[in-house]
């Protein structure tokens, strides 16, 4: 299924006095480019979320925001570091008595002091908060790929009407192709006699050489087969599952090559026409071919 590269998904999330917000903004990019903000108490699980959003997400430049309030005992065990508490109260004492200073040393101002104490998370309240991120996270990214699935329907439908437009000029362009070989003979006979005056001295054999050289010349035969090739492949992949936007914009730059080649090689001023409008199309196409994943 095609899909835009643009999109947006939210989710909240509760669970036993623990709360999750995830929030996913996604925008065109060439590559996978993942950026992840979290708050600061669960930032040890950025790697695990990266790893699920790059799973889940091929392509764009992706903004990832997990929030989380932690209102219970999970992921709080409180470490006292005693020994430097000690330290503290002993240096504090010191200069109370040498700078004659009142001493109303409290346990609470000691606990205020750089880590004195520390909140360490255990392993196993780490699997349960990561089960819980998860939950609200993978809620997140289906909202996020609805929304590019419902954008990439649209772009599916933009994308099949106008290479079905290509084809039909391609299809033109075969056709009106298909009468310059003749028409050729017709004015190239007709200027042999105006030069010559005598039918009669026309010679044949360089006549039909130079009916050859023309048509080895200006023949599109090859450039259009490849044309059709590629309109064909391109139908094929706006019905694949798997991201298909590299795939897509490829096929672009094959289509305008063989486009150019056509303008440069065909001696018509209504292919030239034709090929103007084809381009045109195929540069409309480019453009929202940027979109999808």
């Amino acid at each position: 299924m095609i899909k835009s590269m643009t999109g947006y998904g939210r989710s909240k999330y509760e669970a036993n006095s623990r709360e999750y917000l995830v929030e996913i903004k996604s925008v065109n990019n060439r590559y996978n480019d993942v950026s992840i903000k979290m708050t600061r108490t669960i930032s040890y699980l950025e790697e695990k979320v990266n790893k699920v959003i790059t799973g889940s997400i091929s392509r764009g430049k992706i903004d990832v925001y997990v929030g989380f309030t932690n209102n219970s005992d999970k992921g709080k065990k409180v470490i006292l570091n005693e020994e430097l508490a000690k330290a503290y109260v002993k240096e504090l004492k010191k200069l109370t008595q040498n700078e004659d200073i009142v001493d109303d040393i409290s346990a609470v101002e000691i606990s205020k002091l750089p880590d004195v104490f520390t909140i360490r998370t255990e392993e196993d309240d780490e699997e349960v908060i990561w089960q819980e991120v998860s939950v609200c996270l993978n809620e997140a990214i289906g909202n996020l790929i609805e929304m590019r699935e419902v954008e990439g329907k649209k772009i599916k439908e933009d994308l099949a009407k106008r290479i079905k437009t290509v084809s039909e000029q391609v299809d033109k362009i075969c056709e009106i192709s298909a009468g310059l070989v003749n028409e050729y003979i017709v004015k190239l006979e007709k200027r042999i006699n105006e030069l010559l005056k005598d039918k009669t001295i026309v010679d044949e054999a360089r006549l039909a050489q130079e009916v050859v050289i023309y048509s080895d010349k200006s023949s599109i035969e090859e450039e259009i087969t490849r044309l059709k090739s590629h309109i064909s492949q391109f139908l094929g992949l706006l019905d694949e599952d798997e991201a298909v936007g590299k795939k897509l914009d490829f096929l672009m730059q094959e289509m305008n090559r063989e486009a150019n080649t056509i303008g440069s090689k065909a001696n018509s001023l209504e292919i030239t026409k034709l090929v103007v409008d084809v381009k045109t199309e195929l540069e409309n196409i480019r453009e929202q071919v940027q979109n999808i994943e």
